[in-house]
């Protein structure tokens, strides 16, 4: 009997994937056994990953409801069943938030650290937090009066404020708003004692609302859709038309609102009056708003004992010595594996080829860089030194859109030739060129990632940087920048495969081969997001022919493992700790090459929608390198989850006094190399946790 491999039973929302991928950053945070800053961290990361669901995806379901859309993916739920459970979970889920919150502090209370309001201060405490306020917050924020004269005004998104009813001396209610800016800080300081800026504000409300009394208030945050619909092919400017898309971001529909518990009944009703909700939307807390915000807490210097130990990233062989760096990736290929190895090389890279007189060409694709790059600005000076620089910087990656913006312009002010992304399609791919002269010929480096280049980030996301020197990934590269700068639409390489065309069929194809092999096939794919329902119906397939595949999927799963029939040789795992999990490493036993690395997730975003690449590792040792990496990570019994059938996930235990903490064994084991004889051989990576690895 032949199964319907399209039937929603063999799929899971992608949505309410996502929701589980959050509650599971949650479970971090309810951990006892990490410290408690490093618990408030994953409320932080919670509830920012929380903010932007809420402004891009349940945006979207209700921009869908409201066009009458019935389905939308292949698991056949409808917006409204996706929204009504989505409601369901958040609001399920805020008694573990507001627990776990007040399990921090009263743990963070035995060292002297609080978040108290202001009427809970010393009188010597309420005296400095006075002068602060009128110092530096008085100055700042205005008053906002409410009535026939004076209309509720727009909240922009993500906009905080404190709604309240007054009395006048006549006995006359009125109504008023405060918006606390967001360059005003969240929480005011004395020592360790953290006094959120609504209280103080909240305390001293008569100073601004002068000869009224205050009767009640509420501070209160509002949500906007804020996905920007960009019609490229109306875009004369496609700078102008970003321009305006970003100030129409703090125009979108209102989507939620979130308020603090115990508010007057009628200050409520004059709210949700003037910001007209779905009562689902609205969220009440116990707990100080915007839990993002709690990283001004957890980022503390002086409370970095109350975190897990920073780890330094090192620079391990080759990088170590003092050679160019040039000279060392001529002489062999070297993968880096972040942030247990330094992101220092791939800063350097650029460095030097801007500071050397041999240097002809740079080119580099930029989708996320930070607002204070290295990177950008050695760019800019090779630029401003005569150096053919070529940039692609993606305008449309989302939320960096207003740096990228700046970066854009300073490149072009250089004497840099920028591309502002390519119409239809996202640039994600991560591939910086050098070309320099050396005697009468040139030679060309290449670097390609599977992240950013941003070395903020570089210290707390995991992932690979490959640089070479070889022939035929130059000729791919050199062709890649033709055609991205150029109008040729021939995106077929030799070495490299790029999405939007190829990527997606070779991997595909590769699942095949693996699924046919007469020795029993072994597949491990590792990425953020497992969505595309063609590569899943083929990893299916492959299941069904007796392939062992294992996933390592961090974030969304649509796949639904241990399917008897279908899905029972697959195994989906998430690992969720210390670092973001962000390489894609795709591996399959059998291939020519066995090891990819690439800038592209398993989502039709990434396969159809973008412009990504697909890099294979061709280096024996360099493979053997990823293998131990994967085969340390499916081992790990204190940061690993799987997901079962049922769409929950459960934390795998440990069987034995073995503990397996893939994230510290890495930096326990980097750290020795490191602190070894700097003439070692990069034969070390097939020493790579020996202990509790298996080929």
């Amino acid at each position: 009997m032949s199964i319907d491999l399209t039937s929603p039973d063999l799929y899971f929302n992608r949505e309410l994937s996502w929701l589980k991928f959050n509650t599971r950053v949650l479970a971090q945070a309810k951990n006892k056994s990490l410290p408690p800053l490093e618990r408030m961290k994953f409320l932080a990361i919670y509830g920012t990953n929380l903010d932007e669901f809420y402004m891009i995806r349940v945006a979207g379901l209700k921009a869908l409801l409201k066009a009458r859309v019935q389905e939308t993916a292949i698991d056949k739920l409808t917006p409204t069943e996706q929204l009504k459970a989505i409601h369901k979970t958040i609001h399920k889920e805020q008694k573990t938030v507001e627990s776990s919150f007040q399990n921090i502090m009263h743990e963070l209370k035995e060292h002297n650290v609080y978040i108290k309001e202001y009427d809970e201060l010393s009188e010597k405490e309420q005296e400095i937090i006075k002068t602060e306020f009128f110092e530096q917050i008085y100055p700042v924020i205005m008053p906002i009066a409410i009535d026939a004269m004076h209309p509720f005004p727009h909240l922009n998104n993500l906009s905080f404020a404190l709604a309240l009813k007054l009395e006048d001396s006549k006995g006359n209610i009125k109504h008023g708003l405060i918006r606390i800016p967001r360059i005003l800080p969240r929480f005011l300081q004395v020592e360790h004692c953290y006094i959120p800026i609504e209280s103080v504000v909240d305390h001293f409300s008569c100073e601004l609302f002068q000869g009224l009394s205050k009767i009640t208030s509420i501070p209160f945050r509002v949500t906007r859709n804020a996905d920007l619909e960009i019609e490229e092919e109306e875009a004369d400017d496609f700078i102008e038309i970003m321009e305006e898309g970003l100030r129409s971001r703090n125009r979108g529909v209102l989507i939620r609102l979130e308020l603090m518990e115990g508010a007057d009944e009628s200050l409520l009703k004059f709210l949700t009056t003037h910001l007209k909700l779905d009562p689902l939307d609205i969220y009440y807390y116990n707990i100080p708003l915007n839990l993002g915000t709690l990283w001004s807490i957890v980022t503390e210097e002086k409370l970095a004992y109350l975190t897990l130990p920073n780890y330094s990233p090192k620079i391990l062989p080759p990088f170590d010595e003092d050679n160019n760096i040039f000279k060392t990736i001529e002489k062999q290929d070297v993968l880096l594996y972040h942030p247990y190895e330094s992101f220092d090389p791939v800063v350097n890279f650029i460095q030097e080829a801007a500071n050397n007189p041999n240097t002809l060409s740079m080119r580099m694709t930029l989708y996320r860089v930070g607002k204070n790059s290295p990177i950008v600005k050695a760019l800019i000076k090779a630029a401003k030194a005569g150096k053919q620089v070529t940039v692609l910087v993606e305008l449309k990656a989302r939320f960096d859109e207003e740096t990228n913006l700046h970066w854009a312009r300073k490149l072009e002010e250089s004497g840099a030739h920028v591309i502002y992304g390519i119409k239809g399609l996202k640039v994600h791919a991560k591939v910086a060129q050098v070309t320099k002269r050396r005697g009468k010929k040139l030679q060309g480096y290449v670097h390609l990632g599977t992240g950013n280049y941003n070395p903020s980030t570089s210290r707390i996301y995991t992932d690979m940087s490959y640089f070479t020197a070889k022939t035929e990934f130059n000729n791919d590269v050199t062709k890649f920048f033709h055609f991205i700068t150029g109008f040729s639409d021939h995106s077929e390489l030799k070495t490299l495969t790029l999405a939007p065309e190829h990527i997606k069929p070779k991997i595909i194809k590769m699942i095949e081969h693996e699924a046919n092999q007469k020795e029993k096939g072994l597949i491990i794919l590792k990425a953020n997001s497992l969505v595309d329902p063609d590569i899943i119906q083929s990893l299916y397939k492959a299941s069904m022919k007796g392939c062992k595949i294992e996933l390592i999927i961090r974030g969304i799963c649509t796949l639904r493992p241990g399917i008897k029939g279908v899905s029972d040789n697959i195994s989906v795992y998430s690992i969720i700790g210390k670092y973001l999990e962000h390489p894609r490493i795709y591996y399959f036993k059998h291939d020519s090459n066995q090891c990819y690395i690439s800038s592209a997730d398993l989502m039709p975003r990434n396969l159809i929608r973008r412009i990504e690449i697909l890099t294979p590792i061709t280096e024996k040792v360099l493979i053997q390198k990823i293998k131990q990496i994967l085969s340390l990570q499916l081992q790990d019994n204190v940061l690993r989850w799987k997901l079962k059938s049922s769409g929950e996930y459960k934390q795998v235990k440990q069987n034995d006094d073995k503990v397996i903490n893939n994230h510290e064994i890495l930096e326990e084991y980097i750290t020795k190399i490191h602190n070894q004889s700097k003439k070692e051989t990069p034969a070390y990576v097939r020493k790579l946790a020996k202990k509790v690895l298996k080929d």
